[in-house]
């Protein structure tokens, strides 16, 4: 009789209170996470602990104990942590970015209800086996946390970048090793690589606002894409040759020229480009084409002009330094200028050695 009041419990629960836990035997069957790895003790997000392994029907989504169930083992844990008293680590079951409670449900509950961001646990993951390109993505992540040890989110979505960063730390150990009388682990050696010179190029990257030309891209793809033509492959590329005077052609050379900067100090990864536009137009709309043009903060100078052509505009565009001049040149001209009615047709003059008085 118990056992069919608890099956038509669960029924009710779904049917009616459907926002729930995630149930850990049905994400570890969808992702076919049968092969496990102890993962120690670490301070889990708990943001990030979304189900439970056998407990996910007496809470809700958000932790929070259904009505069905008893309240006062979760008020003795929120005195216990409110008073400081050490609680052994709550056990979780890991997929991919997800947590599940196996032991401590009321210890997660607790600890969302007074607003702590994370809490210690002792993990056991469970490996998703599916050959998807998440998944494999994932393993090649997990795989260079545990070469490494970096538990810093460094996240790609291209396959096989991983190993070009492992080769940079592996590079910079060596570095490393001959101004230290020392072995240098590859833990240490990650550790300096990603302060000293992953996050300054992710820097750089941040300050000229590169992910909005590469909106389906993370700033690691970017750094990984960046770094490996500059010090590994060294291979023609289609971005500018501007970004040699920026970022050396030697890892270490660019690590001590940041060295040297504090980080409000970093150059912009941004550069200007003049260029002249000659348009023909139609003599009746002379007037609003050359009003329309004026008001595009691009637009530095427009003349109206006698002799072969009508109007002569001076533009100034800033771009960074992974597109061309030309791209940019082009894609300026194409959707602000000759989209103008009137227009008839345009060309565009770029400077090459220019002198400018002072005024």
């Amino acid at each position: 009789m118990n056992k069919l009041y608890e099956k038509m419990q669960t029924l009710w629960q779904r049917c009616f209170n459907p926002v729930g836990l995630k149930s850990f035997e049905e994400s570890q069957i969808k992702e076919d996470a049968y092969d496990t790895k102890s993962r120690g003790v670490q301070s889990v997000p708990l943001k990030q602990i979304v189900g439970s392994v056998g407990r996910y029907t007496d809470f809700d989504d958000q932790f929070r104990l259904r009505q069905h169930a008893t309240s006062d083992r979760l008020e003795r844990m929120k005195e216990l942590m409110q008073g400081g008293v050490p609680l052994p680590p709550v056990k979780l079951y890991q997929i991919k970015d997800d947590y599940y409670v196996l032991d401590g449900n009321h210890r997660v509950a607790a600890a969302k209800v007074l607003e702590y961001q994370d809490i210690e646990a002792q993990i056991i993951e469970f490996l998703p086996s599916k050959t998807t390109l998440e998944n494999i993505l994932y393993r090649e992540k997990q795989e260079f946390i545990e070469q490494t040890g970096l538990q810093q989110a460094i996240e790609l979505t291209e396959v096989g970048q991983y190993p070009h960063l492992l080769e940079q730390i592996q590079s910079h150990q060596h570095f490393l090793e001959q101004n230290q009388p020392q072995a240098v682990t590859l833990e240490h050696a990650a550790a300096d690589w990603y302060d000293t010179i992953y996050q300054p190029l992710v820097t750089l990257i941040q300050k000229g606002r590169l992910l909005k030309s590469f909106p389906q891209r993370t700033l690691a793809d970017l750094y990984t894409y960046m770094s490996s033509h500059q010090w590994q492959k060294q291979q023609a590329r289609t971005y500018s040759n501007d970004i040699d005077q920026l970022i050396p052609n030697d890892m270490e050379e660019f690590r001590k020229n940041m060295a040297e900067k504090p980080a409000f100090e970093y150059p912009e990864m941004q550069r200007e480009i003049i260029f002249f536009v000659l348009m023909t137009v139609t003599a009746k709309r002379e007037f609003q084409i050359i009003e329309k043009l004026f008001a595009l903060k691009e637009v530095q100078e427009i003349h109206s002009v006698h002799g072969n052509v009508d109007v002569i505009v001076k533009v100034v565009l800033s771009r960074d330094l992974l597109t061309s001049d030309a791209a940019n040149i082009s894609d300026f001209v194409s959707n602000h200028i000759r989209q103008v009615p009137g227009v008839i047709s345009t060309q565009t003059l770029i400077p090459g050695l220019s002198k400018i008085k002072e005024h």
